[in-house]
């Protein structure tokens, strides 16, 4: 297959260097110091399965890439749509477009723009962060594709990729829902995210605080009641297990959008917290926490936008 891989930061970075290091036709869509360090010294990924160095093909324009089979997005939420824009004129009718980013509503947000034929769903499960651009650091989990149809189907083209992931030793899944699984993802990325900006402390510190806990608690349990809203069978169970997980996970670890928010930098806010409180307003549910912890982060993603 012709893979393009659009980032090469923390999930980008790391799954395409796996794909690159397997020896698949894997062409990165880079810019500024990150473009330049894998033109000069090619991308490292320093991970706990083991470090390694590739050269791969990269290039700056979209439009330099020709007749893409499989394009594996691996750059934020907030950029999905403007992205999705960009890539509609390199598409032929057989490529297919994997978003990989954490949220819920990728997929409906590549629906919008891209025919429906192109688009799969899916996200992937990674401890990751650029340590230095084109220097990635995978420190913990491990690393996982969960991807499908939209219509869940188990087609020849899914069954392709598979095939291509495994290849390259990269874990993957082809769950029987697709959007239940990307929902249970959100539950996990979208309680723990905000919390941690507010706190601005390590997951180790937030789950031993009963308070902090209840609230982390608070927070799931309106994500639930949103995705059943929407059709979507999230359980009880399910806000266990994102404790379970977050209990599991090293002291130390932190959300990739509690260091954005953290560093200054332009953040998923809008597409975590955010997406349930307007999606709550829209419905009619309340959602306290994750309105608190979204208007208390709100100025501060606006000042990382140079909105103030």
């Amino acid at each position: 297959m012709n893979i393009v891989v659009i980032g090469a930061g923390a999930v980008g970075g790391y799954f395409g260097g796996k794909l690159t290091q397997a020896g698949f036709n894997v062409t990165f869509i880079a810019r500024g110091k990150t473009l330049e360090a894998i033109k000069t010294k090619g991308l490292q990924v320093k991970s706990i399965k083991g470090d390694f160095i590739v050269h791969p093909k990269v290039t700056e324009n979209i439009n330099d890439i020709k007749n893409p089979d499989l394009i594996i997005l691996g750059i934020k939420s907030w950029q999905v749509l403007d992205i999705a824009k960009q890539i509609k004129l390199v598409l032929t009718q057989k490529t297919m477009v994997l978003p990989l980013q954490n949220g819920a509503d990728n997929t409906d947000k590549l629906l919008s723009v891209l025919n429906k034929e192109n688009v799969l769903a899916g996200f992937c499960k990674i401890v990751s962060k650029v340590e230095t651009p084109a220097v990635i650091n995978h420190f913990g989990y491990e690393p996982e594709i969960v991807f499908g149809e939209v219509n869940n189907e188990k087609t020849k083209r899914i069954k392709a990729i598979k095939a291509i992931f495994d290849k390259a030793k990269i874990n993957n899944t082809i769950p029987e829902d697709i959007h239940l699984d990307i929902w249970k993802k959100f539950l996990f990325i979208a309680t723990v995210s905000g919390i941690g900006a507010l706190t601005r402390s390590v997951f180790g510190v937030m789950r031993e605080d009963d308070d902090i806990r209840q609230i982390i608690y608070q927070t799931a349990n309106e994500i639930v009641a949103i995705a059943n809203a929407k059709g979507i069978n999230l359980t009880n169970n399910d806000v266990e297990m994102v404790l379970k997980v977050i209990d599991n996970l090293d002291y130390n670890t932190t959300a990739s959008m509690q260091r954005d928010i953290m560093e200054g930098r332009p953040s998923e806010l809008e597409n975590f917290n955010g997406y349930i409180v307007k999606t709550g307003k829209n419905l009619h549910i309340t959602t306290p926490a994750n309105t608190f912890t979204y208007h208390c982060l709100l100025p501060m993603e606006k000042k990382a936008r140079k909105l103030l």
